[in-house]
């Protein structure tokens, strides 16, 4: 297996990253684990996963596989082996994936979040959180013809304040 750094960080990240967008929906936890297994055992260490997956979204299925992962982890206890990154969703309509609001990504929600993936999995630390998607008003897979048109909402919550810690 070929590596290179993160970023300009000090870890080393597999070039293959394994992808998890379907654990809980289309695969079930045995089969996950299983990927796992197979994937960290030939030097793949480099996984990526968000609070929103799997996919297709639905309510009774989101987080899970977050939960499969942190299942995993606390089973093997092999954490250390795993480059894990995870992902906050921006603006959405699904009020309950935090509780009753609209998911923003404002310092409130981010904290939120972040705190609730790391339950999930098991772990004290993630070492890539990225944003999903940005906090605006956008056309989703297959809406509108491609053709993006800006329109400015209250709500919005501007990008120096999702990168403010």
């Amino acid at each position: 297996m070929k590596f290179k750094k993160l970023g300009h960080t000090d870890i080393d990240v597999s070039l293959i990253c394994l992808g998890t967008m379907t654990w809980g929906e289309q695969n079930t936890q045995k089969d996950a684990f299983e990927q796992m297994d197979y994937a960290l055992g030939r030097g793949v260490n480099f996984w990526d996963t968000a609070e929103m997956y799997p996919v297709p979204v639905k309510q009774e299925t989101t987080y899970a596989t977050e939960t499969i992962i942190g299942n995993w982890m606390a089973k093997t206890g092999r954490r250390d082996e795993v480059v894990l990154a995870t992902k906050v969703i921006g603006r959405s309509d699904r009020d309950w994936m935090r509780g009753g609001e609209l998911p923003r990504l404002n310092r409130k929600h981010i904290h939120q979040a972040l705190n609730n993936s790391l339950k999930r999995l098991q772990t004290d630390y993630v070492d890539l959180y990225q944003v999903h998607w940005p906090n605006r008003p956008l056309g989703l897979f297959g809406e509108g013809n491609g053709s993006y048109i800006h329109k400015q909402d209250e709500s919005e919550v501007s990008i120096a304040e999702t990168l403010a810690d």
